[in-house]
């Protein structure tokens, strides 16, 4: 018992990775099998990072194919690609066969065209094959791409008793079984029904008398973001997907929405950090450098437009050096609200329903809110320069322009989100650098327009 409660709590802890290599290098068979007996796929993913392709493919080899199908689908993309480039096709039709439809055209998607071919040819189960080819047709951000062709249905005219043994023929290739698709003769979804609905009823009873037909699906076509919403909406772990005629081609379960859900997040938070590619850590310093560089000369170019408007107001500043002070304050006040104006209204788009604000009252909103957090700003900086210059027209100028700066960010914060959206741009590329300059640049004029009103300069 002890044993499998520390095969169950594995830990990749350095000592252990020493020891594993050390089995590998020196070709341990029955220390790898032992160690990962039982071990989580996603953990032997994570222990495979560490190792080149052809270790790890010698440590997979070693595995059940079912688990080595598991740690390869774990993998990221650009890893996964790299990896099956080391298997013959005849390899990789032995851990296709042991994914699911969807899992495996992931895998296939990653391959050449030939080596595509020769793989599905090669796959033993002709039904998963034939599922792969039509899965093929359909792009990866689509609900057909998304979908799996592994699922449980059952005729409207089937009795209980017949339905119950065509469950059992066909969850042999359903790992997760959420609900029974109803459909008609001509395998047109028309409901579903539970499984407790279908023990708890009679022998005798037909599926037409127990099923619901208020079924939410999706047609093949349907972009993957609406996907998403769909069932984060009605909190669907499965989700039937049906050609244009209504009939039911399969399935999308919640595993393969999270990852979408994740590769939105993942991307949003790159545009706003103003990087313009998907990029990971591991990729080579050239990609890495050219997905940042384009927002990094944005922000170079309006650092240097703000020097050069600062220049402009060079006496004023000789005439009033406490200006100077302020500048900082002034700007990253203004980048802060801008940013997190902006983060706001991006949630709000990415969760917006058909009863969202309108433009105007969420203008009005957000600039309640700027009010309220420019008020307070206002009187925290004005108290504190009067406490450390005890500059009455100094304390005026600051406060003054930090309000105005506030009211303007939040502005352009709310309103450039909304404004690309309703163009068809992410509206997550209003963020970061792109609202950080324009509101730096736009806090500036107001700081030395405040001060030549006060000052008279």
């Amino acid at each position: 018992m002890s044993e499998v409660t520390e095969i169950m709590d594995f830990e990749l802890s350095k000592e252990f990775l020493e020891r594993f290599v050390q089995a590998v290098e020196e070709q341990e068979v029955d220390f790898i099998q032992q160690s990962l007996d039982g071990v989580n796929p996603a953990d032997i993913t994570e222990l495979l990072e560490e190792f080149d392709a052809e270790d790890s493919k010698y440590v997979l080899e070693l595995l059940d194919p079912q688990v080595g199908a598991r740690v390869i689908i774990e993998l990221e993309d650009d890893l996964q690609s790299r990896f099956m480039g080391n298997f013959t096709s005849e390899e990789t039709a032995v851990y296709i066969d042991n994914l699911d439809s969807d899992d495996g055209v992931g895998v296939l998607n990653l391959l050449p065209i030939s080596k595509r071919e020769e793989v599905i040819a090669l796959v033993e189960n002709e039904e998963k094959a034939g599922h792969l080819l039509d899965l093929l047709r359909y792009e990866d951000d689509v609900a057909g791409g998304l979908m799996g062709k592994e699922l449980i249905k059952a005729n409207h005219n089937w009795t209980i008793q017949r339905c119950i043994e065509e469950i059992r023929k066909q969850a042999e290739n359903v790992q997760k079984i959420y609900s029974v698709y109803v459909v008609d003769d001509n395998t047109k979804l028309i409901g579903k029904v539970s499984l407790k609905k279908i023990i708890l009823s009679e022998d005798n009873a037909r599926i037409a008398d127990i099923y619901d037909d208020e079924v939410i699906s999706v047609e093949t076509y349907v972009q993957e973001e609406e996907v998403a919403q769909i069932m984060r909406k009605y909190d669907l772990e499965a989700l039937p997907v049906v050609n244009v005629r209504g009939k039911l081609v399969g399935r999308i379960t919640i595993d393969d929405v999270l990852d979408v859900i994740t590769e939105q997040a993942e991307e949003d938070i790159q545009m706003m950090s103003g990087i313009s590619s998907d990029v990971e850590e591991d990729d080579s310093v050239w990609i890495i450098s050219k997905a940042r560089l384009p927002w990094l000369v944005i922000g170079l170019v309006g650092g240097l437009l703000g020097a050069k408007f600062i220049s402009l107001f060079e006496a004023q500043i000789a005439i009033i050096p406490a200006m100077a002070f302020f500048i900082p304050l002034i700007t990253a006040t203004g980048g802060n609200v801008g940013i997190q104006s902006s983060t706001i209204i991006v949630q709000g788009l990415a969760n917006s329903s058909a009863f969202s604000d309108s433009v105007f009252r969420r203008l009005i909103k957000m600039l309640m809110v700027a009010l309220v957090n420019g008020t307070i700003l206002a009187i925290i900086v004005f108290g504190i320069v009067i406490f450390t210059t005890s500059d009455q027209t100094i304390a005026i100028t600051v406060s003054s322009a930090l309000f105005s700066v506030v009211l303007l960010a939040s502005f352009m914060g709310t309103i450039t989100p909304l404004i690309l959206h309703r163009f068809g741009v992410n509206p997550a590329i209003a963020s970061g650098p792109f609202i950080t300059t324009a509101n730096d640049l736009l806090g500036l004029a107001v700081y030395f327009f405040v001060a030549n009103q006060l000052y008279g300069l």
